[in-house]
């Protein structure tokens, strides 16, 4: 039986994995590599902009550039020669830099998959509430909150090159925390729904469900705060952040709907033969 949970949680995780990972390398990583280069220009131009001011008290620089113009027009003969070796190096470059992000979305899936909707999912199925699938969603819903939604309170996706003011060592256990915190949130979520829902209705179910996702918010404002500081315009941080966000809302999502496909597909095909079974006549 655990077997069968388990493979059923990494068939979902792979096709959501594949699916993430087409996103990235088709969306997320050029975009992400623009502002990167945006990056790499304004910290360019911040230093050329020193440079100039001291380059002014210098006579010598125009002999210099006599002296280097003929060495110039002498290289660009094989800077033109490689040229078409460059493009080529960069094309096999991009395709394998896509092929690597769609093996990683494929991996990462893999092991969401095989730990929420496969071991944990075996555990937690006859405590989570609604019809087998919701039961898919909602696991899908509580994955994205622990990993992703929690941690983010406190230490949502910085852009590209993007100055944080807590360090590493900082950063990591206090992410590992509101991981923590946000697993605890949703099964106290659940616990609080399923005792409510017997005993005062589905409007106070339902109250008492939100309640630990508050106290969640709650910790998120008394943790230690992290500035974020980049070259970047705020409209590209903006879009870069709702990128990321996108994406793990994309690969909860086709998880928990490709867990619920699989699910009903093995129900059908174990109901078939009973089905069979009771249809055929009686011998005499």
């Amino acid at each position: 039986m655990f077997a069968e949970y388990l493979t059923r949680g990494v068939k979902a995780g792979l096709v959501a994995g594949l699916v993430f990972g087409l996103f990235m390398a088709v969306v997320a990583n050029p975009l992400v590599a623009y502002a990167d280069e945006l990056n790499h220009a304004a910290v360019e131009e911040s230093g050329h902009g020193h440079e100039a001011e001291s380059a002014h008290s210098h006579d010598s620089e125009g002999a210099h550039s006599h002296e280097t113009d003929g060495a110039h027009s002498h290289d660009s003969g094989d800077s033109h020669a490689g040229e078409g070796d460059g493009h080529h190096d960069t094309a096999v470059s991009m395709a394998v830099t896509k092929a690597v992000s769609v093996a990683a979305g494929g991996l990462w899936g893999v092991v969401l998959g095989g730990a929420f909707f496969g071991v944990a999912f075996f555990f937690l199925e006859p405590a989570i509430p609604g019809p087998d699938a919701a039961k898919s969603y909602l696991m899908g819903l509580a994955g994205f909150v622990t990993v992703s939604g929690a941690p983010w309170l406190v230490l949502p996706p910085a852009a590209p090159g993007a100055e944080q003011s807590l360090s590493v060592a900082t950063r990591l256990p206090l992410y590992a925390g509101m991981m923590l915190a946000g697993a605890l949130a949703c099964l106290s979520a659940g616990y609080a729904y399923a005792r409510l829902r017997e005993s005062s209705g589905l409007v106070a179910a339902v109250v008492g469900a939100a309640v630990p996702f508050g106290l969640l918010a709650a910790v998120a404002v008394v943790a230690p705060e992290n500035a974020v500081h980049g070259a970047l315009s705020p409209t590209l941080e903006t879009g870069l952040t709702g990128l990321f966000a996108f994406g793990q809302v994309l690969l909860w999502l086709v998880l928990a709907a490709a867990h619920a496909r699989l699910r009903s597909s093995s129900e059908s095909e174990s109901a078939t033969p009973i089905a069979g079974r009771d249809s055929a006549p009686a011998a005499d």
